[in-house]
C-alpha cells in the first residue's frame, strides 16, 4: 500500500441532468437501432419457426412412408 499526502487539491465538479445528456436526434438513433434489432430477432425466431414445421413435415412424411 502506497501513501501519499495532497498539499493543495482543486476540482471542480460540474452537475447535470442525466435527461440532458441526449439530444432528440441521438434518442432517435437508439430508438431505430433498438427497433431494426427486435425486427431481426423476431425475423430469425419466424425462421426458425418455419424451418421446424418443415423438419416435422418432413419425418412425419418419412414415418408414414416406412
Amino acid at each position: 500500500m502506497t501513501q501519499m499526502e495532497i498539499n493543495d487539491f482543486n476540482s471542480k465538479v460540474t452537475a447535470v441532468d442525466s435527461d440532458s445528456l441526449l439530444t432528440p436526434q441521438t434518442m432517435d438513433k437508439i430508438v431505430r437501432v433498438v427497433l431494426q434489432a427486435v425486427d431481426e430477432q423476431e425475423a430469425h425466431r419466424q425462421r426458425v419457426r418455419a424451418e421446424q414445421r418443415i423438419t416435422r413435415g418432413v419425418s412425419y412424411e418419412l414415418e408414414e412412408t416406412a
